[in-house]
Formats: structure tokens, C-alpha cells, sequence
């Protein structure tokens, strides 16, 4: 019994792939998702549960059970970016990076900067958050927010 289901679950592979990508992820994490709702489904069924309707699997407990995989994924804020390894040119002669000179950039251009950038830069970039700063300062969140998110792109263009 555990077995047919089984059987019928993953003739339909491609459809519950279909569905994970359809909540907004990768082929490769929805690929990931459906193994593991292999792996629950076949945990479920060994304890008993009945998954089937008259003769065909019931639908809707696949795809809650894949919906909740998903969320699970998503609330343990696990952001992956799939790369595949065929698109990655490993080339060791990029690697050498002068930090020293990439510092040097950076600080002269944060010398350049009004003021203020600079300093809500500064004291953001050392651990202080947007909402503390606010609240000490009296200066509105999204000001701050703004200011600093300016600063920061201005800065990674240099890089």
C-alpha cells in the first residue's frame, strides 16, 4: 500500500515542481522542497496516515505539505541563491584583491561626503540601528534609511 501511493505521488514529479517554482523559488530549491516532502509523505505514510481519495492521491495534502515546506524555508530565513557549477569560472588571477587600495577608496570618498551622509553612515555601518539612531536622534526613520542606503550605493559603484 505504502508503496503504490508512493509510486503515484512521484509519477507526478513534475507537477509538484510546478507548484513549489509557482510560490516564488528556483527550480533547483523547489527540487530540494519536493525531496523533502518525499521524505515527510514517506514518514506519514508508515505511521499510518492515508493519504489517498477513492483511487487517486489527495492533492491538497501534497500541496499543503509542500506550502508548508516552503514557508518553513522562508521563515528560517534562508535566502539560498543557486548557482549551478557549470556557470562559475573558478579563475585564481581574479581572487587578488588590494584591500589597501579599496580602503584607501573609500575613505577618501566618505571624505568627500557632506557631513551628515558620513556620519549616519559611520554610525550605522558600526552596529547602530536605523530605529535606535531615530529615536536618539529625532530625525525620522526613512531620513536615516535613505541617507544611509545612498551613502552605501554610492559606495559599492566604487568597488
Amino acid at each position: 500500500m505504502i508503496e503504490k501511493t508512493l509510486i503515484l505521488i512521484a509519477e507526478k514529479h513534475k507537477t509538484w515542481i510546478d507548484i513549489v517554482v509557482s510560490f516564488g523559488c528556483h527550480k533547483e530549491t523547489a527540487e530540494d522542497i519536493v525531496q523533502e516532502m518525499y521524505i515527510k509523505i514517506h514518514k506519514k505514510l508508515t505511521k499510518g496516515l492515508n493519504i489517498m481519495y477513492k483511487d487517486e492521491i489527495n492533492y491538497y495534502y501534497i500541496f499543503k505539505t509542500l506550502k508548508s515546506l516552503f514557508y518553513d524555508l522562508k521563515r528560517k530565513g534562508k535566502n539560498i541563491k543557486i548557482i549551478n557549477i557549470d556557470d562559475v569560472d573558478i579563475n585564481v588571477s581574479n581572487l587578488d584583491i588590494d584591500y589597501d587600495a579599496a580602503y584607501k577608496k573609500i575613505t577618501d570618498e566618505l571624505d568627500k561626503m557632506f557631513w551628515y551622509d558620513k556620519k549616519v553612515f559611520e554610525l550605522i555601518n558600526a552596529g547602530e540601528s536605523i530605529a535606535e539612531l531615530s529615536r536618539k536622534s529625532y530625525i525620522q526613520y526613512y531620513s536615516l534609511y535613505n541617507t544611509y542606503t545612498k551613502v552605501k550605493n554610492k559606495l559599492k559603484k566604487l568597488l
